[in-house]
């Protein structure tokens, strides 16, 4: 089916189209539509106009309404103010555009004009370390916008360019070498278990390392054997590495999320494309060397004492560090997956860093125009207290603890508001509930600002929680299922109480914000959204009797409303990576 035109598009070409009829002097101008307390929209356009024409406002206003064509679209323009253009839609089309939009598996949102390969690098845990919450934010908003842009056309890759390369694997391998037992096979582990292994090993391997200085050479000559390619050691270290994955799976299938093998692609993988591209932004003159290090220098990037801050590609001992890994990285993935964007989820602490590498990548012409890099640089999740979510002994909160003690309590509000429901199902609807009340927080805060992490108001009934949403779209649930033979079904005939048109004018919404959202790497915009549309619904709800409408046709529109509005929230709680629970 054809994308569905919104409400606000058709008006605003309405009001452009009467622009351009009745005053053709003013070339194509923009009539400045918005939503508007005084009608459905207010278009502000003439009053710049107006200035440009050197004419009256309200004059040109005047010409301008008896040009629109309103007839089957609009039910009221008046002009208001010195200039404004109020304009109220008629209630069968809001209805009957709903109508087009429920006949769509999509609800009407179109494709992007525009699509391309985004290569998506998120969710970026260490190999033989625990997650922490400081995990938390790159996977979820990762995981968010990739769904997004999916949904609009993008073709997307993911990439986890996890910490798998580095000299804490010499010590590591080290030990296992001589303590051969000590590693089970990842096979024979769960991923607490796998864990549980890992830290061992590095604690005990660690212990060693810090008291023993033969070892420590040990170690250290076992960082070059790596380095090297040798089959022993690289051998080890993909034990390491495997037992990891077992880990990492367990944690994000607990966020539910699915990461696919293939796209992890560590440090490691870049490791034999370093020497050349460092030799490429030598020979080109990009990078430059200095004290013997090969580094490239910008302009407006200094230090506290004035000096150039550089981005050191290879160091002076001829060691590669994160720069040349990145710079390889967006090698492969422009020239070798054909990227179009890059679009990278990483601390805004490394914003920097990232900077410094997109403008070398740029001078190299890896990047252009064509081929863009950006950086969703994310902020810091904070404890209660504003500083940055330790636990009660300063140490860093596990990520799996945070996860299990929100589906804990989540299954405490499940259990208090539960009708008829099993323990089992009681534990299957927490789960959804507590991560998802995880995963909203998140996601209704900017990417860019810090928020407070605080499970008693992310579980919370009320306000603007992923609870309320689910809570929203379970209750439209039970009125489908209370209504029994009973059908939704459009009626555009049928004039609107207040309620209703204002929800139907959000539902309405929906295609375009999920566009904006998804263009502008916004995923707090879809929550914002849907926090609306659940509480829209909820004064529909309280003020539109559904089931006990006045006339039978009535009460399939109600029920009409109701559906759109339930799969509107369970679409656009999926696209966020939100579960929507059919009983709570």
């Amino acid at each position: 089916m054809a994308p569905v035109t919104s409400l606000a598009a058709t008006v605003n070409q309405r009001v452009a189209d009467a622009l351009s009829a009745a005053l053709p002097e003013a070339g194509a101008a923009d009539p400045l539509l918005r939503r508007s307390d005084r009608a459905d929209f207010q278009a502000n356009g003439l009053l710049a106009l107006a200035k440009k024409l050197k004419g009256n406002p309200r004059e040109l206003a005047g010409k301008v309404v008896d040009a629109i064509a309103a007839e089957g679209l609009l039910k009221d323009v008046e002009v208001s103010g010195p200039g404004f253009l109020n304009l109220t839609v008629a209630d069968a089309a809001i209805t009957g555009t709903l109508a087009r939009r429920a006949a769509d598996d999509r609800l009407g949102v179109p494709y992007a004009a525009t699509t391309g390969t985004t290569v998506i690098d998120y969710a970026q845990p260490n190999v033989a370390k625990e997650m922490h919450v400081g995990h938390l934010r790159s996977a979820v908003i990762g995981d968010a916008l990739r769904n997004m842009l999916d949904f609009t056309g993008e073709k997307t890759i993911g990439r986890h360019h996890i910490g798998d390369w580095g000299t804490q694997f010499g010590m590591l391998i080290q030990y296992l070498i001589e303590n051969p037992g000590e590693l089970a096979p990842a096979a024979d582990v769960d991923g607490e278990q796998a864990m549980s292994n890992l830290n061992r090993v590095y604690k005990a391997s660690r212990a060693v390392f810090d008291s023993d200085e033969e070892f420590k050479e040990r170690a250290r000559r076992r960082v070059v054997a790596l380095q090297s390619g040798d089959e022993q050691t690289l051998e080890l270290w993909q034990r390491f590495v495997d037992e990891s994955k077992v880990y990492f799976y367990s944690v994000f299938e607990k966020l539910d999320m699915e990461i696919r093998d293939e796209e992890i692609v560590g440090e490691s993988a870049y490791n034999a494309m370093m020497a050349e591209t460092a030799r490429m932004l030598e020979e080109s003159g990009v990078a430059v060397r200095s004290e013997g290090a090969l580094v490239v220098f910008f302009d407006d990037i200094k230090g506290k004492d004035d000096k150039p801050v550089p981005l050191i590609v290879q160091k002076a001992d001829g060691g590669f560090g994160y720069a040349a890994s990145d710079l390889s990285a967006i090698r492969n993935r422009v020239f070798d997956l054909g990227a179009t964007t890059l679009l990278y989820v990483v601390d805004v602490r490394q914003s920097l860093h990232f900077r410094m590498v997109f403008e070398t990548a740029r001078r190299a012409g890896w990047l252009n125009d064509e081929v863009t890099a950006h950086n969703m640089g994310y902020g810091t999740v904070l404890g209660a207290d504003g500083k940055p979510f330790k636990t009660r002994e300063g140490e860093t909160v596990r990520l799996e603890d945070l996860l299990d003690e929100a589906v804990q309590r989540a299954a405490e509000v499940v259990r208090e508001k539960a009708q008829d429901l099993t323990e089992d199902e009681i534990q299957e609807r927490a789960a959804q509930v507590g991560i998802g009340a995880v995963k909203y927080a998140d996601l209704s805060t900017s990417p860019s600002r810090d928020y407070k992490f605080d499970l008693d108001q992310m579980v919370s009934l009320n306000g603007d929680t992923s609870v309320y949403l689910q809570y929203a779209y379970a209750r439209i649930q039970s009125i489908l299922r209370k209504a029994g033979e009973t059908k939704p079904a459009a009626h555009p005939e049928l004039a609107l109480a207040p309620a209703e048109r204002a929800l139907g004018l959000h539902l309405d919404a929906f295609g375009d914000t999920v566009a904006e959202a998804a263009a502008e790497y916004a995923p707090h915009k879809l929550a914002a959204y849907l926090y609306q549309l659940a509480s829209l619904y909820t004064t529909f709800y309280d003020q539109c009797p559904v089931l006990k409408a006045d006339t039978p046709e009535q009460v399939e529109n109600r029920l009409f409303l109701c559906d759109l509005t339930a799969r509107t929230l369970h679409r656009g709680m999926a696209l966020l990576g939100i579960r929507t629970p059919e009983r709570l």
